[in-house]
């Protein structure tokens, strides 16, 4: 599924970011220096590094268009350079000289958000190279940053573990604590995901923190109601704090990299872990999507900088299929459940759950008595076949949770065996059964 095809070995320090356009690959580090590599061979370009910082460098970036570069360091400069000879463009100088954490370009390129360790972001005019903008967090220093895809509004992540949402104007739209410990990446998906609202845009965003989750967001904003912010899952595999995050241009895929010196790869429908890259050898700092083709990288404090391919978009679709997510059926939409109505046969109930507004959290509370009276579903086998698919799912979810091997479950009442017994001797399956009903009956007399 996934292959490395090339390691840099560059940098001379710590690799703290790296970023794709669609021809080439910057990495900056801790030895002060970006380099920029072409896409088509991973050479380094002729007049890389390209080295105007007096500290180390966090953060690089492209913008959306691929002409401009900017990069950020503790020496409180964010600089803009020119990629197509590397010429440095302009510096933007922190107006208190703090040292400058991240930076990231709007998707229209119209502006640049550059966030500062004592907590200040300041916004950026591409043209004129001025501040157009600028405001702060009341705690922390700011860490992460992220444009949602229309570049109606940005996000902010602080080490006090805060995500603050923001418009253009620098007006404060909405604050969540998020991560306990500190928000340490974060970034949007470019794909609209599906919420319980109609008329309603929903962007999926994605941040990691010290607490050693990921956290997948839904963002909404609409003219009447406002922002909201709902977390839709948790993501936990990682063993120590993750540092960095990043959706495949796609947005089906999730990658992360964290200090348990590990990169995983989940599937974003799902949340399911496909693959756990092992290759790094100190902590993974840095991941990033190329965004025409099926590459990622993945940076560490092993100095080094890994190319990994993906293979074909078509594979994870079939894969996507069989795998029906189910751990996070709680967080699904009035559309999955009725995607998953028709998966189970169930289609005869689809308008009167949408008439009824059920989704995730409301399916997983039906009764048999709602079924009957509330939903006034007639057929006495109709609702008895969708409380059993209902009662499977809520076991499934409570096995995936605790990651339970389905071989430790009774087949028949799904629950798990905690003394389980063996039968010696050759029986078919009907024997087995009633073996099986025997034991459970016995154990629930004692």
């Amino acid at each position: 599924m996934v292959k490395l095809i090339c390691t840099l070995t560059d940098h001379s320090d710590d690799v703290n970011y790296c970023a794709f356009s669609s021809s080439y690959l910057a990495t900056c580090s801790l030895d002060k220096s970006i380099r920029l590599y072409s896409l088509s061979s991973f050479d380094e370009l002729p007049y890389s590094p390209l080295r105007g910082h007096t500290y180390a460098v966090h953060c690089c970036c492209f913008s959306p268009f691929g002409n401009l570069l900017a990069s950020c360091s503790t020496d409180g400069n964010t600089v803009l350079w020119e990629t197509q000879n590397g010429l440095k463009l302009a510096v933007l100088e922190h107006p208190c000289r703090h040292p400058v954490r991240i930076c990231r370009f709007s998707p229209n390129s119209t502006y640049l958000v550059s966030g500062a360790a004592d907590g200040s972001v300041n916004l950026w005019n591409v043209q004129s190279f001025k501040v157009y903008r600028s405001g702060s967090i009341k705690d922390g220093s700011l860490v992460a940053c992220a444009f949602a895809p229309d570049a109606s509004f940005f996000v902010t992540g602080s080490s006090c573990g805060d995500l603050t949402v923001w418009d253009e104007t620098m007006k404060c739209l909405y604050n969540e604590k998020a991560h306990d410990l500190g928000v340490t990446c974060c970034d949007f998906s470019s794909k609209l995901a599906s919420g319980n609202k109609q008329d309603v845009n929903y962007f999926l965003m994605a941040s990691s923190g010290q607490d050693s989750t990921i956290k997948i967001w839904l963002i909404s904003l609409a003219d009447h109601t406002g922002l909201e912010l709902k977390c839709k899952y948790t993501l936990k595999g990682h063993t120590a704090p993750v540092l960095a995050c990043a959706f495949s241009c796609d947005g089906q895929i999730l990658v992360s990299g964290s200090v348990d010196k590990t990169v995983m790869i989940f599937e974003t429908n799902t949340g399911n872990i496909l693959h756990i890259l092992t290759q790094h050898t100190r902590y993974v700092t840095t991941c990033a999507f190329a965004p025409d083709m099926p590459l990622f990288a993945t940076g560490s404090m092993d100095k080094s900088v890994n190319i990994w391919q993906f293979e074909p978009k078509q594979h994870l679709k079939e894969r996507s299929a069989i795998e029906e997510p189910k751990i996070f059926a709680e967080s699904w939409s009035e559309e999955e459940v009725s995607s998953w109505l028709c998966t189970h046969g169930l289609q005869d109930v689809v308008e009167i759950f949408k008439r009824n507004n059920i989704d995730g959290k409301e399916l997983l509370n039906l009764t048999k008595e709602s079924l009957a009276d509330d939903l006034k579903i007639e057929s006495l086998g109709l609702r008895s076949k969708v409380l059993r698919n209902i009662e499977e799912l809520r076991t499934e979810m409570k096995t995936a949770c605790l990651g339970i091997p389905d071989e430790f479950l009774c087949p028949i009442t799904r629950e798990l065996m905690r003394e389980p017994v063996i039968a010696a001797g050759r029986c078919d399956e009907s024997d087995l059964y009633v073996f099986i009903i025997s034991v459970q009956i016995k154990r629930l007399r004692y």
